[in-house]
């Protein structure tokens, strides 16, 4: 799966084709005909799930749901759904867009606007519901930066909580921090029970001293929580925790990162919107 999603975001392969003029179906079948390059995998469907005109004339973003069946060993598949981004103008498609000064890409611009699906009161973490600025973080309670981060902008929407909504959703980077999957399934369950400045707490907790990121040992990582937190939540308890879906809401728009934050809906690469809100 991973080979299969480093070809999808990565390969080179055909990166201009020429189109008589622009037609979201020719994308479609240029994309199933650039992923069919690779042998071991066989493309099932493609559908356009977004399009954002570009700062460049004529020229417009996609992001395209793929899905396809891969050959994960000698005698067995699997399919996956994962998303990807090209740019066309109708005459050619490239799978990136770069500023020639900056170096910047143009992808971070194609990134969905969110939904009123992402308001949910119940991921509120701080601030007044019916704000009208909304803001969205996607974390990983043991990725360094978010650690220094979160409490941030916590702290921050406290000090204008009557003008500003901040909602927290689960994305731990399984990958790099193991333990960051059981901590968040944890405070799943801890948020149940009220308690107060949950996040807050969290992130600002020195969780090396009990587990290093790279444990997989639940049993250490919900001790060290329920003595830090004062907490009794047993691992019954942490086995009915579903966090997939916090997952599943971030990866539809893109969220490959974190900390991830949407202000008012839109990705906000800088990080630093936020401060201008509640003015």
């Amino acid at each position: 799966m991973k080979q299969a999603l480093k070809f999808l975001s990565l390969t080179s392969l055909c990166t201009t084709l020429l189109f008589a003029n622009i037609n979201d179906e020719n994308i479609i079948e240029f994309e199933k005909k650039r992923v069919s390059q690779n042998p071991n995998v066989e493309v099932l469907d493609v559908s356009v799930n977004f399009k954002k005109e570009m700062p460049l004339k004529n020229w417009y973003g996609y992001i395209l749901d793929v899905q396809a069946e891969v050959k994960a060993s000698k005698d067995s598949t699997k399919v996956i759904s994962v998303k990807d981004i090209v740019f066309s103008n109708g005459k050619y498609v490239s799978l990136d867009l770069q500023d020639i000064k900056t170096g910047k890409s143009l992808k971070s611009l194609v990134t969905p606007t969110l939904s009123d699906n992402y308001y949910k009161k119940e991921k509120l973490i701080a601030g007044n519901h019916n704000a009208k600025n909304k803001v969205v973080i996607f974390s990983d309670p043991l990725c360094p930066f978010c650690m220094d981060y979160v409490p941030d902008v916590i702290n921050y929407v406290n000090k204008n909580n009557s003008n500003i909504a901040l909602y927290y959703y689960h994305f731990p980077l399984l990958r790099i921090h193991p333990a960051a999957g059981p901590l968040s399934k944890i405070m799943e369950v801890a948020k149940h029970k009220n308690i107060k400045d949950l996040e807050l707490k969290v992130y600002s907790i020195d969780w090396d001293k009990y587990f290093d990121s790279k444990s997989i040992n639940i049993n250490k990582i919900l001790e060290a929580f329920n003595k830090e937190l004062k907490t009794n939540i047993t691992l019954e308890q942490l086995r009915k925790a579903n966090i997939q879906k916090d997952i599943n809401m971030g990866e539809n728009v893109m969220v490959q990162g974190t900390p991830t934050i949407f202000v008012n809906g839109i990705k906000d690469t800088t990080r630093e919107k936020y401060k201008t809100l509640g003015k």
